[in-house]
């Protein structure tokens, strides 16, 4: 079973970058896309962002699309977010995810069991 680790949360200014990761267990890691979501107070977890299981197609939601970028390094097991440009808008819990989250916002094929990490927030003062 995969386990989820996130890290590199943090307070920054607007306009200032924070780059975040997700640390991955488990042998078949390269085997399945992975995600970001977000989770602002007293909002909906929604879809940030997803990466191809070999890293060669992304996808973004709209509010980050030419801010954000995920990557992934199959042979270290991690997804790093790069956030840039930031606005207050993107406070908020970030959240790495793998399987039946990342298929329904993309609609590619997932065929992990859907999992979670505990979450790293992320504060962005104006």
């Amino acid at each position: 079973q995969v386990q989820l680790v996130e890290s590199g949360g943090g307070l920054v200014q607007a306009g200032g970058s924070l780059r975040l990761s997700c640390a991955a267990s488990g042998r078949t890691f390269s085997s399945y896309a992975m995600g970001w979501f977000r989770q602002a107070p007293g909002k909906e977890r929604v879809f940030v962002a997803a990466i191809s299981r070999g890293g060669d197609n992304t996808y973004y939601a709209d509010s980050v699309k030419g801010r954000f970028t995920i990557s992934r390094d199959n042979a270290k097991n991690t997804v790093p977010l790069q956030m840039n440009s930031l606005k207050p808008e993107d406070t908020a819990v970030y959240y790495c995810t793998t399987g039946g989250a990342v298929g329904r916002a993309t609609g590619w094929y997932t065929s992990v069991r859907e999992t979670w990490g505990q979450g790293t927030q992320v504060t962005v003062s104006s």
